[in-house]
């Protein structure tokens, strides 16, 4: 668990308000209480993190967030977004620069990403993400 990081109010057992700074001066307790994020260990790139839950048991309040992991599907077609919105760009910054546009480097940009998304749609695991990306 870390440091105090957030600041609850708690209302007949059940948080109304979280803030990440210190209720202002004036505001009372009214309920008011330490918080702290709770986040298990994720494996980078297999699992994320769900929406969280309140302790309201703990003192201070536990924010506890859930892990869920990451189907090697929704990972492909993530990357191949990634691919496809780098190629964009690239075509984008060329079709701006009207004086020098380079046809051949965007013909050779669109064959490398067609590799690229070739190789990611061959993986089965996320193993063999992994050694696309390193």
């Amino acid at each position: 668990m870390s440091d105090i990081t957030h600041y609850v109010r708690v209302v007949d057992g059940q948080v109304t308000d979280c803030w990440d700074t210190p209720p202002a001066e004036g505001v009372g307790n009214n309920g008011w209480m330490n918080a702290v994020e709770v986040k298990p260990e994720i494996v980078a790139s297999r699992q994320a993190y769900t929406a969280h839950t309140f302790d309201v048991t703990q003192d201070p309040v536990q924010i506890v967030y859930g892990v869920i992991d990451i189907t090697v599907g929704d990972r492909k077609s993530a990357m191949k977004s990634n691919a496809k919105a780098m190629f964009q760009q690239m075509v984008n910054r060329s079709v701006m620069n009207t004086d020098s546009f380079d046809v051949a480097a965007v013909q050779t940009a669109q064959t490398a990403l067609n590799a690229k998304l070739l190789a990611i749609e061959s993986c089965d695991t996320h193993d063999q993400l992994d050694a696309l990306t390193n």
